[in-house]
């Protein structure tokens, strides 16, 4: 019982610092959006799907090196089922997000691409150290190409945000502005790390205490407590107003966990992957990419009814998930 009051406490404290550091990483990067003239969806896409991806990185990683290639690998891909089906499902849930054109033309194309470009990856049951770099120059073309288009093509209604920047600046100008949003979003993406570990300590010794599979832990209670950041960071966008942000902050860390934490991992420590992944897990991660285009393209915006349907295909996948871990 001590122990278990430990890991219960230990995911307590670390949900309390992520919503801290969803607010922190928030307000930071939509301030650093204004004064360097880059639309807040890009930040979102970039600087804030990296800080949010942080915890995924530190996981694998960590997970790979110790010989745990269910944890590693499991954690990307249920990362990104969590990401879509429940993240922006729940977001959603909570106040219809609007969606711009240019998520719909290019950010999620690749982060269809990325996905089966994983599935590929690791049809051979393995992502190699060669696999592994070619992820990770794919994400450095595709944060290059992201901010070059962003500079050329500001909505009216970006530019006019830019006339406030003072408030979105903590109420300075000038460097004092671009430190403090600096020093925001460092702060904020490391109290999310800070956050995301002890959740995922906490959670990872309860299950491990119940005697659940490594495999299932990392595509279900890890994948979750690494993607409770980016589920803080987009409900506190939206609560803000910033769709924009909740939206890409989803796909950008999609595009990131495969390209940035799968590359990285794989070019420190290739990885043999569970045949479970490649034979039912991929396929969960690929049709929920696919559902999620024809959601964003009606209307242009994802409305409560459609949230409601990503979070009741990520209760099946779940409930198959645990199903299956009980009959093995």
């Amino acid at each position: 019982m001590p122990v278990m009051l430990h890991d219960v406490g230990l995911a307590v404290a670390g949900l309390a610092v992520l919503v801290v550091g969803g607010e922190a990483l928030v307000r930071g990067a939509s301030g650093l959006a204004l004064l360097a003239r880059i639309a807040p969806a890009v930040v979102g896409l970039t600087v804030v799907a990296a800080g949010t991806s942080m915890p995924e990185l530190v996981v694998s990683v960590r997970a790979a090196l110790a010989g745990s290639p269910g944890i590693a690998v499991g954690n990307i891909v249920g990362s990104n089922i969590f990401n879509i089906a429940a993240i922006l499902g729940l977001t959603a849930l909570l106040r219809p997000l609007r969606i711009l054109g240019n998520t719909v033309r290019f950010e999620w194309p690749v982060m269809f691409g990325a996905t089966v470009l994983l599935m590929v990856m690791t049809g051979d049951r393995r992502l190699g150290r060669g696999e592994g770099f070619v992820l990770l120059t794919l994400l450095v073309a595709f944060v290059g190409y992201a901010v070059w288009i962003a500079r050329r093509n500001l909505a009216p209604v970006e530019r006019d945000e830019f006339a406030s920047v003072q408030t979105a600046s903590f109420g300075s100008r000038g460097g004092m502005a671009l430190l403090l949003n600096g020093l925001a979003v460092v702060v904020g993406a490391a109290l999310l790390a800070a956050g995301a570990a002890l959740l995922v300590d906490g959670a990872t010794g309860l299950a491990r205490d119940l005697g659940v599979a490594e495999t299932v832990i990392g595509l279900t209670i890890v994948a979750a407590g690494t993607s409770m950041p980016e589920l803080v960071t987009s409900v506190v966008a939206a609560r803000r107003g910033k769709d924009d942000i909740a939206v890409t902050n989803i796909v950008g860390s999609n595009i990131f966990n495969i390209l940035a934490i799968g590359g990285g991992t794989a070019a420190i420590c290739p990885i043999d992957v569970p045949r479970e992944i490649v034979a039912r897990d991929d396929w969960w991660l690929l049709g929920a990419t696919l559902l999620l285009f024809p959601l964003m393209r009606s209307g242009m915006r994802v409305n409560r009814a459609e949230g409601l349907v990503l979070l009741l295909a990520f209760a099946t996948y779940t409930a198959l998930l645990i199903a299956g871990a009980r009959t093995t």
